[in-house]
């Protein structure tokens, strides 16, 4: 009889404890939910993890193990080939630095589109309406302060650079408010589920849109996708909104577009160097901003935790992945599909 596999936990789990717990009927599980980066190197070189098959780790494990780097990919044990990642992106992995080990790596599409298009949402609306400035008069005692009048989305063209399902779940929700919906992919939808939307080029796209929403991965080629020579091909007066990752945007740019009147509003979930926000956003009151929230509800993140003990399992018991990232699939190693 061969010996149960061994998986790690590596930072904590919010409202998945019990179904962590439970996977030791089939599994020998470690843990390690606090530590520093230097231990954690200390314990892949000292045979700690020698028999770990796969792991669950997140973008907020981050903060204790730092980013999966290739210093920190080269350090894990031969016997590791799955990493089971919680969080729709997952720019803190070397995907490149595990695909030259064989590592596959899962990622949590689909459970986060419903919030973070809803966030997304709030934000086009709060930045339309020029939300912020009211919002905090009202508190302040000054009643409607310095508001200004805002615009109705019915009738504005939202342009999505990114139409996976984030940037479809932002689009079913903006025709409910008669938008008009154009997008930018690296390939046009099949048209099943473009539901009307229009593929447009990148430079029709920043020409067009009222609205841009920004619902796409980070990797090194769309890193400051939108800076200056992007806003300037911008309508005069659009607005921004970002619930992806705040690097898409140079955020000095921004700012500088922001205060020129190239941009009227934005709208931002995300921003460049989070926890800090570029000042000249914090100050402007036509900035609707929020600290990284899209995926914050209770229904989400246990969605989410389940997703990725799922992928988890698949892997180690089958070979397979639910959701492996996009830059692995096709490869010949890579795991199969597994059936969700």
């Amino acid at each position: 009889m061969s010996p149960r596999p061994t998986v790690l936990l590596i930072g904590d789990l919010a409202h998945t404890n019990k179904e962590w717990e439970a996977l030791s009927s089939k599994y020998n599980l470690l843990e390690f939910r606090k530590g520093t980066r230097e231990q954690f190197l200390e314990n892949c070189r000292n045979g700690t993890y020698a028999e770990v098959r796969g792991c669950y780790r997140s973008n907020v494990s981050t903060a204790i193990t730092g980013p999966f780097d290739k210093e920190l990919i080269a350090a894990l044990p031969e016997s590791w080939k799955f990493i089971a990642h919680n969080g729709a992106g997952y720019d803190n992995i070397d995907v490149d630095a595990c695909s030259a080990r064989k590592i596959a790596v899962s990622s949590t599409p689909g459970a986060v589109d419903d919030a973070t298009a809803d966030v997304g949402i709030l934000l086009l609306l709060g930045a339309l309406r020029q939300a912020h400035e009211p919002l905090v008069a009202l508190r302040e005692g000054r009643w409607k302060g310095r508001s200004r009048l805002g615009h109705d989305p019915r009738g504005k063209t939202l342009g999505i650079l990114g139409m996976g399902g984030i940037g479809r779940a932002m689009a079913h929700r903006a025709r409910s408010f008669g938008m008009e919906i154009i997008y930018h992919n690296r390939r046009r939808l099949d048209p099943s589920l473009e539901k009307g939307a229009k593929y447009v080029s990148f430079d029709e796209l920043l020409a067009q849109s009222d609205v841009l929403s920004l619902n796409l991965a980070l990797n090194a080629s769309t890193r400051h996708i939108i800076s200056a020579p992007e806003l300037a091909k911008t309508k005069k007066g659009v607005v921004v909104v970002n619930t992806a990752r705040g690097a898409l945007i140079n955020e000095a740019d921004l700012v500088a577009a922001l205060e020129s009147g190239q941009v009227s509003a934005v709208g931002l979930d995300v921003f460049e160097n989070e926890p800090q926000v570029h000042p000249g956003l914090v100050k402007n009151d036509r900035a609707f901003l929020l600290p990284h929230l899209g995926t914050s509800t209770y229904e989400t993140q246990r969605d989410m935790e389940l997703l990725v003990l799922k992928n988890l399992q698949a892997a180690v018991d089958h070979g397979k992945m639910l959701t492996l990232v996009g830059e692995q699939k096709g490869l010949d190693w890579a795991p199969k599909e597994a059936d969700s």
